[in-house]
């Protein structure tokens, strides 16, 4: 995700990293090419076509561009309010972990301990899912060979961290460190982490029906390639810059519909999930290091507990 400043106007126009430019470049140069032909056909035969319904055509077309937009705006805003509901509820099965868990002894930081690199883990699974990603090696949060094993083999390893963290919570409370009430508070934000998983994973796994995204493209291209011949009796041999900017126009409206539509990869325009999952991790840890500021450093947990 790019950040920038709103309000940089210049800068803004003139940056082509995250612009639509450079995937509709030989759209605008087709259309720019159909534009001259248009004109010296119509320089040397008088060839065109009315405008009146090339105008009709485009009411219609603008209305579909604007659907197809804000449809993939809407999947996109979602799935930005999906992460930030897991990083805010993330947050609090952190802070219960380090409020509910009595012990300052090793038990009790080894349970606390566990359920706020759980947390961790289970965000970096979700994130290789939506990216659709395997490498273990990239997830950044530390893991043991038994869990390395059991991941090495699971289809969908999100599963596994929400099985791992509800475990890691009944041990807690069968150890005497945690309440069964409490311990049914912190399981509803295990369960709200499912819920955003389920609809970042609906959004992923549901594109735009083919059958629109089929058609506006067809009508799309119609339009801007049989523009020029609308516009040439007034534009004359202005009409291959005519029709270069409105491919520019249509064509990048409908491209930025394309580029938002999944928005869990890295393209410059997806959702920043590498920062997210720094931010899971960092205030992990300072809400940790509230309790005991060793329990910031990310020990590993004694195999004893």
């Amino acid at each position: 995700m790019i950040d920038y400043d709103s309000k940089g106007f210049s800068r803004i126009v003139f940056q082509l990293r995250g612009s639509v430019i450079p995937s509709i470049a030989s759209r605008i140069v087709m259309c720019t090419a159909i534009g001259g032909g248009a004109a010296w056909l119509y320089d040397a035969k008088g060839t065109k076509i009315p405008s009146i319904a090339h105008t009709l055509l485009g009411v219609a077309l603008g209305l579909l561009l604007v659907f197809r937009t804000n449809a993939s705006y809407d999947r996109y805003w979602e799935g930005r309010k999906l992460l930030g509901g897991f990083v805010n509820r993330a947050r609090d099965l952190v802070r219960q972990a380090t409020s509910f868990i009595e012990g300052d002894d090793a038990l009790g930081r080894g349970h606390r301990r566990e359920i706020a690199r759980q947390t961790v883990l289970f965000y970096a699974l979700l994130r290789q899912y939506l990216r659709k990603e395997r490498e273990l090696e990239n997830l950044g949060v530390p893991l043991d060979e038994a869990e390395r094993a059991a991941l090495r083999e699971a289809a969908v390893r999100p599963n596994l961290a929400a099985h791992w963290l509800t475990a890691r919570l009944v041990r807690a409370q069968r150890d005497g460190r945690l309440s069964e009430e409490k311990l049914r508070l912190m399981d509803n934000n295990i369960t709200s982490f499912l819920d955003s998983w389920g609809g970042a994973e609906r959004i992923m796994k549901t594109p735009i029906p083919f059958a629109y995204a089929q058609h506006i493209k067809s009508f799309l291209t119609l339009f801007c390639v049989s523009a020029p011949f609308a516009m040439v009796e007034s534009m004359k041999w202005y009409t291959p810059i005519a029709a270069g900017i409105l491919a520019f126009g249509m064509f990048g409206i409908d491209e930025i519909g394309v580029e938002i539509e999944d928005p869990f990869g890295y393209d410059p325009n997806d959702l920043p999930l590498d920062a997210i999952g720094f931010r899971v991790d960092e205030d992990t840890r300072l809400i940790l290091a509230q309790r005991d500021p060793v329990e910031s450093e990310r020990e590993e947990t004694d195999p004893g507990l």
